[in-house]
């Protein structure tokens, strides 16, 4: 019988590990890799039938790929596994197209049945914090949607970098743009979100979820 591929994404060598041993008798793992921009690209490649990501990744977070994934790859399932408790990084990500949301101390406990309800479409949410984020679910479907969410996806790019702490010729030199596009970019980011400061910039990333302290 034909197990399900999965491909997974963290940028912590020792968590990759713990997940193969969970995963390897169940699904056929097709890879790993380590930042947001590497997940779309081996995602796109490999077209796996889930994904299970972590949201703090280097380069691109893990937010900003499912979401971009989403669309790219329908059909492809995707769980977060992640440290974080915040309901906020909960709602973004199931908003972002992710089925499933599994804190990482609960690999063992949690992960393959969200894995197996991700792969039937349904939505699973750490037994921790599920009723806390169903209820914000329901807010947050009855109220626009978040700033952040109205920002490019370039824009959104920019932003995590700067936040990273990236200078504005790595920024371009990495999304291979001009450093003029990379200032217009961020000085457009400021407008829409009330912001003043790079300081400013980085405190609202973090909040968000967009990069991690």
């Amino acid at each position: 019988m034909r197990r399900p591929t999965v491909l997974l994404a963290d940028d912590h060598e020792i968590v990759i590990e713990g997940l193969l041993r969970v995963l390897d008798p169940v699904f056929e793992v097709v890879g790993t890799v380590s930042d947001g921009a590497a997940l779309i690209k081996t995602a796109e490649k490999l077209k796996p039938d889930l994904i299970i990501a972590d949201i703090s990744m280097p380069v691109l977070n893990g937010i900003e790929a499912i979401r971009r994934i989403s669309k790219s790859l329908p059909r492809t399932a995707i769980v977060v596994l992640t440290m974080h408790l915040d309901v906020m990084y909960a709602t973004e990500a199931i908003a972002a197209g992710a089925t499933g949301y599994v804190l990482k101390h609960s690999i063992r406990s949690e992960l393959l049945t969200a894995a197996h309800k991700a792969l039937k479409g349904e939505v699973y949410v750490s037994a921790k914090i599920a009723s806390e984020v169903m209820t914000a679910l329901a807010e947050a479907s009855r109220r626009n949607k978040s700033v952040t969410m109205e920002l490019t996806a370039r824009q959104r790019e920019v932003l995590q970098l700067v936040a990273e702490g990236r200078t504005i010729p790595e920024i371009a030199q990495t999304l291979y743009i001009s450093p003029r596009t990379v200032e217009f970019h961020k000085y457009n980011i400021m407008e829409a979100l009330g912001l003043h400061s790079t300081a400013e910039l980085t405190q609202y990333a973090i909040k968000h979820g967009i990069v991690s302290v």
